[in-house]
């Protein structure tokens, strides 16, 4: 039987079992001497269930205690590690049957055969969840600029159905990519606020090189002819890191609040990526707009709606902050129910 180290890291924290202390970026936390045998027992367990009778045999070895004892001593474990029960990164509880540990330990090899509900699953679920909130976020768009420019168009059907494909599938390319980058990271270092950011912004750099060649393809095949530099790399990283930053806010942030921090950064990062000359789907039609011999996109009444005479800057900017606020709350939202 492989025995545990002494010393088992995850996340920002440390646990020395030799010398009885848990750690927080190299500071101590204050945590009972009985309570730091349960946490323990948890984190060695690796993902597997530490069910109620084998925390009174092993922590409280036989003396008696009610449940309220053990369902304390979680709760305090929880709030040493900063972690949430309803959204929880290190300790999950399975309801009637005891606890499991589900944050990553550095340096460990965690096999998906042998954790049916560990880490492995955690990161399939964020890449999963991820990628449903793009999808959500492609289809409000897609039905939103869809039904505007459909008005303006003789044929308002084709134009409707070709701007729902066309955004539900930047949508869930998004997400999954965003979505993938974050587990990735998040699984090899531990779900920080950090990793979420730097994973989601690696994956949306990926997928935006990936979306660009889609992009130019459906737009040749939509307007017949080729256009200069769509969405891309750069729109694609920045949408990535706005999408874990927002990810971040709201597993830190309970209830209505962490929705509107995320709505807030990513409004303010969509405008300022118009604002410095990135390209989202807005600026994409724009140009395709431009590039169109006679133009029957409509773009001047998504203009007006957006508080410009005609799709300018400022109209630009608006749609721009508008796309990114949707995109960001509906993955992170997406996440965190998930």
């Amino acid at each position: 039987m492989t025995h545990a180290p002494p010393i088992l890291r995850f996340d920002r924290f440390t646990l020395d079992r030799a010398n009885r202390l848990l750690l927080r970026d190299g500071h101590p936390v204050d945590v009972g001497s009985r309570y730091l045998d349960a946490l323990a027992l948890l984190v060695e367990a690796r993902g597997a269930l530490v069910s109620k009778d084998r925390f009174m045999d092993e922590v409280w070895r036989g003396v008696p205690v009610t449940d309220e004892a053990l369902t304390q001593c979680i709760r305090t474990l929880r709030r040493a590690l900063d972690d949430d029960a309803a959204n929880p990164r290190f300790i999950r509880t399975v309801p009637k049957h005891g606890y499991r540990f589900v944050g990553s330990l550095d340096g460990d090899v965690i096999a998906a055969a042998g954790l049916p509900h560990g880490a492995e699953q955690e990161s399939g679920r964020l890449a999963g969840a991820a990628t449903l909130g793009g999808a959500l976020a492609g289809l409000s768009g897609g039905l939103l600029y869809g039904l505007l420019m459909a008005r303006s168009s003789e044929d308002g059907s084709p134009v409707l159905l070709t701007m729902l494909a066309l955004c539900l599938a930047v949508g869930v390319l998004g997400g999954a990519g965003v979505g993938l980058g974050m587990a990735i990271a998040t699984n090899l270092r531990g779900r920080s606020a950090a990793m979420l950011v730097l994973g989601g912004g690696l994956g949306g750099l990926v997928v935006g090189a990936l979306g660009r060649i889609v992009g130019l393809d459906l737009f040749h095949v939509l307007a017949g002819v080729g256009v200069g530099p769509v969405t891309g790399v750069f729109e694609g990283a920045a949408v990535g890191l706005l999408a874990g930053g927002g990810c971040a806010l709201v597993a830190r942030n309970a209830g209505w609040l962490g929705g509107l921090l995320a709505v807030l950064l990513g409004a303010a990062g969509g405008a300022l990526i118009a604002l410095v000359g990135g390209r989202l789907m807005a600026g994409s039609l724009l140009l395709l707009d431009h590039s169109l011999a006679e133009s029957r996109l409509g773009l001047d009444r998504l203009g007006t709606v957006l508080g410009d005479a005609q799709f300018g800057q400022t109209a630009l900017v608006a749609a721009s902050a508008l796309e990114a606020a949707v995109f960001v709350t509906c993955v992170a939202l997406a996440v965190r129910r998930a």
